[in-house]
């Protein structure tokens, strides 16, 4: 990413108002998904309303933005809600910061889109874990190098189970779960039949 896009990005996060921790969009109505706890990693986090949320849910939240003003507004949140969380400053166009390493049991990324990032999200996800996923789209939208095009995230994501996928009004979401290895199994085989009764 440019110099000039991170402070963009900073120009817009310092005129933004407080913000207050939330779900993820494609969790809203669905929270019953949402893994009991462990590690979570929020991708593009902004003023870290989704990290903060989570990591009062008793995650172990990293959250990663290119913007060092939208973390700051993300850790006086955190302190606000008396919550701890690990902010990193990368910039994504060079792929996730060596710190975020996984697994994690979720992994959510919204309003930011990046395919190259894929498989990281995929390869981080730890066995059960929840990937949640939200993008601009070019269903029922203009297309643009920022949108989704029809059915890629249900496509990019192969070995994951899909939960929910949804495109329209110019968005797409995609909640789906890394199989857990059954023991003695090889994974990536399909699950043994079920013994005879």
């Amino acid at each position: 990413m440019a110099v000039t896009d991170r402070e963009r990005w900073d120009a817009r996060h310092a005129v933004a108002g407080a913000g207050q921790p939330a779900p993820p969009d494609a969790l809203r109505g669905r929270e019953d998904l949402l893994p009991a706890g462990g590690r979570a990693l929020d991708v593009a986090c902004g003023r870290g309303s989704v990290a903060v949320w989570l990591a009062a849910r008793g995650f172990v939240v990293d959250a990663v933005d290119v913007s060092p003003v939208a973390l700051a507004a993300g850790a006086a949140l955190a302190a606000a809600q008396d919550v701890e969380v690990a902010w990193h400053v990368a910039d994504l166009d060079a792929g996730l910061p060596a710190a975020c390493t996984g697994p994690y049991d979720l992994v959510v990324c919204q309003r930011f889109r990046d395919p190259r990032l894929y498989p990281a999200f995929a390869r981080l996800l730890a066995e059960g874990g929840l990937l949640v996923l939200t993008v601009l789209s070019e269903v029922d939208d203009e297309p643009g190098p920022f949108r989704a095009g029809p059915g890629e995230l249900a496509a990019a994501f192969p070995g994951l189970d899909v939960l929910t996928h949804e495109e329209r009004d110019g968005a797409a979401t995609l909640l789906a779960r890394r199989r857990e290895v059954t023991p003695g199994a090889v994974p990536g085989s399909p699950p043994a039949p079920p013994a005879p009764s």
